[in-house]
């Protein structure tokens, strides 16, 4: 979640979401860790932490604990970068980034897993992401929902596929074509 007014928050929450001037200007790199932890209400909150319940669980036991505390915390490291390209002097806090990037990693090693989108419809995981993937281009290019970061949620899908690719040598994008290949 984005917003660009210096006095919205107190002086613990100015120290921990993540401000790209701040990690800069002051040194505050702890930023690009402890922005994942806040959220922006608790639907927020909610949100983030079902979809990491959903689809944590079993990524864990699938790459091990220790690897997917490393690719949870890259994911947001390299999402919360991307609050530097798009505005400088704004904020970002949530965990929605890393969970893009959960969906991704769960939707490669899980591809004939099907979800309910939405609690209703049912699809496999790779077209769920891809849902996901052109609902946050549209959101971030029209404006729709001022205040969310799309571009974190697009970071995290995008560096989760690069660190599948150099990591593990999968490629998500093969995995996604060739789930679709074989309906």
């Amino acid at each position: 979640m984005m917003q660009s007014n210096d006095n919205m928050f107190g002086n613990f929450m100015y120290y921990l979401v993540l401000n790209p001037r701040n990690v800069v200007e002051q040194g505050f790199i702890w930023q690009l860790v402890t922005y994942m932890f806040l959220h922006g209400g608790y639907m927020h909150l909610l949100f983030n932490m079902f979809a990491l319940f959903m689809f944590g669980i079993q990524l864990e036991k699938a790459m091990g604990s220790k690897e997917f505390l490393l690719f949870y915390l890259v994911m947001g490291i390299l999402s919360g970068l991307s609050a530097f390209i798009v505005s400088y002097d704004g904020y970002m806090l949530g965990a929605s980034g890393a969970i893009y990037g959960v969906l991704l990693a769960f939707a490669v090693l899980f591809p004939n897993t099907r979800i309910l989108l939405f609690f209703v419809i049912p699809m496999k995981a790779p077209l769920a992401v891809l849902i996901f993937a052109i609902a946050a281009i549209v959101l971030q290019l029209t404006n729709t929902m001022p205040g969310v970061a799309h571009f974190a949620h697009l970071a995290g899908l995008i560096f989760g596929a690069i660190y599948f690719i150099i990591r593990f040598g999968i490629n998500p994008i093969k995995v996604f074509i060739d789930n679709i290949r074989r309906r």
